[in-house]
C-alpha cells in the first residue's frame, strides 16, 4: 500500500515517523474516514471542518485546504490504482519534547491511506448482529468527542466479541456507566418505532459521526419524526427497524439484537430488512453518487 506522507506518495513499508511524535507519546491525533465515489471523497467539507475544529481545541496548527486535499486523495487513488477507495486522513501533533506541553504544536504531520472497498450495494446488503457490550463507553477526552488516535476502549470492546465467541462482523454496542445507549464501536446508532426515528443524543458522550448528520437530514427531508435522547436497551430491543451508519459501511440494517450474554433479543422486529430503513439506504447512495430521488 502506498499512502501520502506530508504530500509525498510514499511506501507505507519504509515510513519513518518519529518516535517523538506526539502522536505516538501522548495519542495526540486525529483522523477522518471516508469514502470516495467516481473518485471524489464523499461529503468531504464536513470531514474538513470536524478535523479542522478538532485541531484548533488541541493546539495542533494543521492547515487544511480542501481543494488541495482532493488533489492529493486523487494522487493517493492513482498511485494505489484504485477507481474508489477508503480514505483514512491521520493528522499527529508531530515531534516534541518527552512531557506534556503547554504550547501548540507547530509541525504537525498528515498521513493520508487509501485501501479498497468490498463490493457493496444498498439492494443487496445483508444485515448485521449488533451485540451490547459489558465494556461502558469511555468518556471524551473534552467537552466532546473527538475522532483521535485514542481507540483503546474500542479494541477493548472487539477482544470482548472475540473472547465471547460473538460471530463475525458483529458490531459491538456501547452503554455509558449510567446504562445508556450511546454508540457502536464504529458506529451510530439508530432505531425506528411506531414511526419515529430514535438515536442517542451527544449529551450520552457519542462521536458525532458525519453520516449520523447527514441521516439526521434526510429524515427532515421526507418529512420522518426524529427523538434525540437518553435510551436503554430495553427501548431498542422493543423497536421496529434498527440500522447503523458509519462513512465507510454508509447504512447497515441490524437484523439481530444480542444482550451481553449472546441471547438474541428483539421481539420488536424481525430478521427482514425494514422498509423505512432500505428506503434511507437507497437514498444515501443516490446521493453519494449524485443521483436524486425520494
Amino acid at each position: 500500500m502506498k499512502l501520502l506522507w506530508n504530500g509525498q506518495v510514499t511506501d507505507g513499508k519504509t515510513t519513518v515517523i518519529s518516535a517523538f511524535d506526539h502522536g505516538f507519546l501522548y495519542g495526540m491525533g486525529l483522523f477522518e474516514t471516508f469514502r470516495t465515489y467516481g473518485g471524489e471523497p464523499w461529503l468531504l467539507d464536513r470531514h474538513a471542518a470536524r478535523l479542522r475544529a478538532g485541531c484548533e481545541l488541541l493546539g495542533i496548527a494543521y492547515e487544511l485546504d480542501e481543494a488541495g486535499l482532493g488533489q492529493r486523495i486523487a494522487r493517493l487513488l492513482e498511485a494505489n490504482d484504485l477507481g474508489d477507495g477508503y480514505i483514512r486522513l491521520s493528522v499527529s501533533a508531530g515531534e516534541g519534547a518527552i512531557g506534556l506541553p503547554g504550547e501548540a504544536y507547530e509541525r504537525p504531520n498528515e498521513i493520508i491511506y487509501a485501501k479498497s472497498l468490498a463490493p457493496d450495494h444498498p439492494d443487496t446488503r445483508g444485515g448485521k448482529t449488533l451485540r451490547l457490550l459489558k465494556q461502558p463507553r469511555s468518556t471524551p477526552e473534552s467537552a466532546i468527542r473527538l475522532k483521535s488516535f485514542h481507540y483503546m476502549n474500542n479494541i477493548v470492546a472487539k477482544r470482548e466479541l472475540a473472547a465471547a465467541g460473538a460471530g463475525a462482523g458483529t458490531e459491538g454496542l456501547f452503554a455509558d456507566g449510567g446504562g445508556h445507549i450511546v454508540e457502536g464501536m464504529v458506529s451510530n446508532v439508530f432505531w425506528l418505532t411506531d414511526g419515529i426515528l430514535y438515536t442517542p443524543s451527544e449529551e450520552t458522550g457519542l462521536l458525532p459521526g458525519i453520516t449520523r448528520g447527514f441521516v439526521l437530514e434526510l429524515a427532515a427531508e421526507i418529512g420522518l419524526p426524529v427523538r434525540q435522547g437518553l435510551y436503554r436497551w430495553e427501548e431498542l430491543t422493543a423497536a421496529d427497524e434498527v440500522f447503523l451508519t458509519s462513512s465507510i459501511q454508509e447504512i447497515v440494517p441490524v437484523t439481530r439484537l444480542e444482550d451481553e450474554r449472546g441471547k438474541g433479543c428483539h421481539p420488536g422486529g424481525t430478521a427482514a430488512i425494514g422498509p423505512t430503513t432500505s428506503r434511507l439506504m437507497r437514498l444515501y447512495r443516490n446521493r453519494a453518487e449524485g443521483t436524486s430521488g425520494l
